[in-house]
């Protein structure tokens, strides 16, 4: 991830180039930093996790949002926009900006090759500073793979991993499931090369 410039904007100046740009950025303390173009996979990944999110949740007290919603963290002063977000209850909007919410329970991040370390450890120590944060799932657009973290005390997490294709991810901290095979529908994987033979394109759904 590269700055664009090497001078401090305050979060106003950042909300006002946000609403004029052609492009998604994030703001971390002063700096603006432009984000990725999401791969074909990575959009299939997090369009089949919201899709079916938001269907499981269509009577039930929780709100889904998909990476047009803005985070805003507080603490660590970062605005970001989340893959999936999960809210419980009613989203809280900062400043009364309906495109800022303040308030989630569960995030999702589909990993990319620029920013799967930043996801896995800078993203998620600033996302521990929420209070209403209680879960992360990271999951990989190259291979079958989901790391689960959710918070069982403070300053506690545990960690489950999913790898196999039959298996089924069950959120701890809301009433949801979702099987890898509907997750990675429609994924298609990179050939994997091996012995000087390449392999075929693997595809899921």
């Amino acid at each position: 991830m590269q700055i664009t410039k090497q001078r401090y904007y305050t979060p106003e100046e950042y909300l006002e180039l946000e609403e004029a740009a052609d492009y998604k950025s994030e703001y971390i303390d002063g700096q603006i930093i432009p984000m990725a173009g999401g791969t074909i996979n990575h959009n299939r990944i997090a369009g089949n996790f919201y899709a079916v999110l938001n269907f499981a949740f269509r009577q039930e007290e929780y709100e889904v949002f998909n990476s047009d919603m803005r985070l805003w963290i507080h603490q660590k002063r970062i605005y970001t926009y989340p893959d999936v977000t999960v809210i419980a209850s009613e989203p809280e909007f900062f400043n009364n900006r309906t495109d800022i919410i303040t308030n989630p329970q569960v995030i999702v991040e589909v990993l990319s090759k620029s920013t799967k370390n930043y996801d896995r450890e800078d993203k998620f120590q600033a996302y521990r500073t929420i209070s209403t944060f209680q879960e992360y799932l990271l999951i990989d657009q190259t291979r079958i793979h989901v790391d689960q973290f959710s918070k069982t005390g403070k300053k506690q997490w545990t960690l489950r991993e999913y790898d196999e294709e039959d298996e089924a991810i069950a959120l701890v901290t809301v009433p949801f499931e979702i099987s890898l095979q509907d997750l990675y529908n429609k994924v298609k994987f990179e050939p994997v090369e091996s012995e000087g033979e390449s392999a075929d394109v693997e595809q899921l759904g």
